[in-house]
């Protein structure tokens, strides 16, 4: 009588886990980034653009007009223009472009034109910078 396993038997062939393997792991990964980035596009593609206007001190310019420009390869065609509100608030919808530039008027002032890249057509974006009017000359 021997006590323990027996050394002639023959182990059990390890359980299949196909599930776990490789095969499966990787593309079962990228289709979930790839369902993943579908479903935030579908959520944020309405086009709305918006930000502020201020002035070079920092004070928001109501009724400044607002212009935004659609880049091709050689030029920037203005497709839109708005006006800000009281706090210097503006926004742009169904803007169906993943680059733009944006420019501030009021009167003889002009803001720097700013690109805004998107990283996705009519991509939603509110601008973190507002677009900043120059000092009047005095």
């Amino acid at each position: 009588m021997t006590d323990g396993p027996d050394p002639q038997a023959v182990p059990a062939p390890p359980r299949a886990r196909w599930w776990a393997s490789r095969w499966v792991v990787v593309p079962g990964g990228i289709a979930a980034v790839v369902v993943g980035w579908n479903l935030h596009v579908a959520a944020s593609a309405g086009g709305v653009v918006e930000g502020r206007v201020v002035d070079a001190a920092g004070r928001p310019v109501p009724g400044a007009q607002v212009l935004l420009f659609e880049r091709s390869f050689v030029v920037s065609n203005e497709s839109q223009r708005t006006t800000a509100d009281a706090e210097g608030r503006f926004r742009f919808t169904g803007n169906a472009s993943h680059a733009v530039q944006l420019q501030a008027v009021a009167g003889a002032l002009r803001s720097d034109r700013v690109l805004l890249r998107l990283w996705f057509r009519a991509q939603d974006r509110r601008m973190e910078e507002p677009l900043r009017l120059p000092a009047a000359a005095s």
